[in-house]
């Protein structure tokens, strides 16, 4: 696994993975709520519901879990989707482009080939240096790395 972690300006945390698994089957768990619901969030916590149009303004609701069961939805909308290469999002509107409450951050997801692999690239751009500061220490490497993880895994029995 060769990974790079990093944190670009003030307001763009990024983590590069190639993984072993094709694209398409990548951009499959990213797309499918049932696959979505295996991987999204790092174990112990899980994904309780997970609803999504993945198109250019389609929107999504996912629900995270804590392991005491405290629930988190996050609500967001698809701003470019290209099948197999990359998937851009927010949560800054909810569906049908309504504001949301308290934006954090814009999403984008890309796959390229690379040597028989998939370079997996997850950039998260907040909208204030706050919110990157804080999804640090949240632990976005340590978390979405492990989403990574299990995303290969998901990936390969496809």
């Amino acid at each position: 696994m060769t990974e790079a972690k990093t944190t670009t300006g003030n307001r763009e945390l990024v983590l590069t993975r190639l993984l072993d698994a094709p694209r398409d089957k990548l951009f499959k768990c990213w797309t499918d709520a049932a696959l979505i619901k295996q991987w999204f969030v790092p174990a112990p916590w899980t994904i309780v519901h997970a609803e999504v149009d993945v198109r250019t303004g389609g929107s999504s609701v996912i629900v995270m879990a804590d392991p005491d069961g405290n629930e988190f939805p996050n609500r967001g909308v698809y701003l470019e989707v290209v099948e197999n290469e990359k998937i851009v999002f927010t949560d800054a509107y909810t569906h049908d482009w309504q504001p949301s409450e308290n934006p954090f951050f814009t999403g984008i997801i890309t796959f390229e080939d690379e040597g028989g692999k998939t370079r997996y690239t997850a950039r998260a751009r907040h909208w204030t240096a706050e919110n990157c500061e804080n999804h640090e220490k949240m632990g976005f490497h340590e978390g979405w790395g492990q989403c990574a993880t299990q995303l290969e895994a998901l990936a390969k029995t496809l």
